[in-house]
């Protein structure tokens, strides 16, 4: 499922902040944004951007601007600008919500339609790590990307994960990795989300050569991608506190079967490949959390720092699909203290 970074989407809860005079809350799927009083009331419908959406240099964005310190206007847009988690007013906000006629919309909607494309936005992404730069080609298109849905996107996983045994495994917080042998013509891939990186000296490479990563998957016919997340200086802030680069890895996909194998499954390959798997932080014989007590349970500091840890990627134990995902049953509960404390 591609992440909608600008969608319609209904207001379902109205909820105002305590002293405040000018601002209310509103409720939009599993999310909460702060809005200007009386815009928008329980039924109404707008446009939503998510978190870590990117809005284009155009005028009815530009007053967000001024939140970084710049003065509007055209070309002004911060470099590394990106919609993202506030308290105003004691109350979290996360996303914003513009009327249809602020963004200049009209015609027929739907809710949910993806207005992404339309309306020029872009997904943040983190700079690649030092030395990533020179890339080869595109992710190889025979494995899925790595890039999970959030709770509060769709709280219909919740039910759908409800009483089945489930992982919960910590989120390292790094820069995601791929690596595989490709079926089609043997060459070995290092690759970033969304690139193949060329070798050289830069993290990707480093950790697989390390691995010995091309020898060991070879060594299984080629068959299985390995996914994971690599931590360590020089990577985002290394919030682990890690002495040297490492891989965690969360999951390993089948490119002959086309499936993710489940938890227990991969770890055991780790255990045979010498690999770190990511981190369990709850297991259980019956899923029963709801969107509060997962993200609680998201919150947290790495073991042996001072640093609050990403958030968690919550799954069945064994691969089941997802209707509310159109694809596999697997999200992530991103730590609201963990998205407070960002800097850019």
């Amino acid at each position: 499922m591609n992440r909608k970074l600008a969608s319609v989407q209904r207001v379902l809860e109205v909820v105002p902040i305590a002293g405040a005079d000018a601002i209310e809350a509103v409720r939009i799927h599993g999310w909460t944004c702060v809005v200007k009083k009386g815009a928008f009331a329980v039924g109404d419908r707008g446009v939503f951007f998510e978190i870590d959406a990117v809005p284009p240099d155009l005028a009815p964005y530009r007053f967000l601007w001024a939140v970084k310190g710049v003065i509007p206007g055209e070309g002004a847009r911060p470099k590394s600008f990106r919609i993202r988690t506030k308290t105003l007013r004691g109350c979290l906000s996360q996303g914003l919500l513009l009327s249809f006629a602020e963004l200049g919309l009209d015609g027929e909607f739907s809710d949910g339609d993806d207005l992404t494309a339309r309306l020029g936005v872009e997904k943040y992404e983190p700079a690649l790590p030092m030395g990533a730069m020179d890339l080869r080609g595109p992710f190889p298109g025979r494995v899925p990307k790595t890039d999970e849905m959030r709770v509060q996107s769709v709280p219909a996983v919740l039910d759908e994960l409800r009483g089945l045994p489930y992982v919960a495994t910590l989120k390292c917080d790094g820069t995601s990795a791929t690596y595989l042998v490709d079926p089609y013509d043997g060459s070995f891939h290092c690759c970033g989300r969304n690139w193949s990186v060329r070798e050289g000296d830069n993290a990707y490479w480093l950790v697989a050569r390390q691995l010995d990563l091309d020898a060991k998957l070879r060594a299984k016919e080629g068959r299985y991608a390995i996914q994971g997340e690599l931590c360590g200086p020089g990577i985002q802030k290394n919030l682990l506190g890690l002495t040297r680069t490492r891989l965690f890895v969360f999951s390993v996909y089948d490119l002959v079967a086309m499936r993710f194998v489940s938890d227990g499954e991969m770890r055991a390959l780790c255990d045979e490949l010498g690999l770190d798997a990511v981190p369990v932080v709850e297991a259980g014989e019956s899923f029963a959390h709801d969107q509060a007590s997962l993200l609680a349970l998201a919150d947290g500091l790495y073991e042996g720092t001072k640093s609050p840890r990403e958030g968690i990627v919550i799954r069945p134990r064994d691969e089941r699909r997802s209707e509310a995902l159109g694809g596999r049953l697997s999200f992530k509960a991103i730590s609201n203290r963990y998205l407070l404390a960002e800097r850019d």
